[in-house]
């Protein structure tokens, strides 16, 4: 079992202490997208990092389209990567659509999580009569299509958005790179569940202590919908970073570092 869930998420340990911090990618990414921030953290913590199922080195083969048509499938996964490896007092570091999966997980089993950290999260992408998204149901639906039609097209059309920093064009490259990487069939799919879910009836059920990063502009998850989600949580913080783009902890590591060890 546990060789299996290994091997499912690709999961890597290192780092010495008795708390473990646990850290989730975003869609389209893996594991090696925390690469500047980890080395911070493993004199105090267990690192552990995990590749979600269809992205990275995880193994393909345990995608299951009905399981993961929604991200309770993930948090399920989350569940029980910490049951088999008996992880107490964890901390989530969830980016973007994973701190929606980290909520989820804290949902199903409380006693396991001390603190979540969530950079840009999101539980809403759409518009809606009295909550800015950031997004119209039509420019998801045309987001969608084109990744449907064309997804190297959309890969290198949407990483320079999502990633900013236009004066970095490396940053915007990588992410390109990792969204190819991804099997496509599996990408298009996790977009769905991805951009047109709603988790936000979940925040207010949520007890867990919860930090919650923004950068000061990103495309993808305004600070109003940070605030939205620092409303709906009653136990959270809310950090504005001095930093652009979608992926903070790639492209302003250091401003993610001190904020997060600030909460900690």
């Amino acid at each position: 079992m546990l060789k299996e869930i290994i091997a499912r998420n690709n999961i890597t340990i290192h780092g010495k202490g008795n708390k473990s911090m646990l850290f989730v990618h975003g869609y389209g990414c893996d594991q090696n997208m925390w690469r500047f921030i980890t080395p911070q953290f493993k004199d105090d913590y267990q690192i552990i990092l995990i590749d979600l199922v269809g992205s990275g080195k995880s193994d393909e083969n345990a995608y299951d389209y009905d399981k993961y048509s929604s991200l309770e499938g993930y948090a399920d996964d989350i569940v029980e990567i910490c049951d088999v490896l008996n992880l107490k007092e964890v901390n989530l570091i969830g980016h973007s659509v994973s701190a929606m999966i980290g909520v989820l997980a804290a949902l199903k089993t409380p006693s396991v999580f001390e603190k979540l950290i969530m950079i840009g999260p999101s539980p809403r992408y759409i518009n809606d009569a009295d909550y800015l998204g950031g997004f119209s149901q039509k420019d998801i639906d045309e987001l969608l299509e084109i990744l449907d039609s064309n997804y190297l097209g959309w890969s290198s059309t949407m990483a320079p958005v999502i990633m900013g920093n236009a004066d970095r064009p490396e940053l915007a490259e990588e992410l390109e790179h990792s969204f190819c990487q991804s099997n496509p069939e599996i990408a298009k799919h996790f977009a769905k569940v991805t951009f047109l879910g709603d988790n936000r009836s979940d925040l207010d059920k949520l007890t867990t202590e919860t930090l919650i990063l923004q950068c000061s502009l990103d495309a993808i998850a305004s600070i109003e919908v940070g605030q939205y989600v620092h409303n709906h949580i009653s136990n959270s913080k809310f950090v504005i970073l001095d930093a652009t783009g979608h992926c903070p902890h790639l492209s302003a590591p250091n401003q993610t570092i001190a904020a997060i060890k600030r909460y900690l």
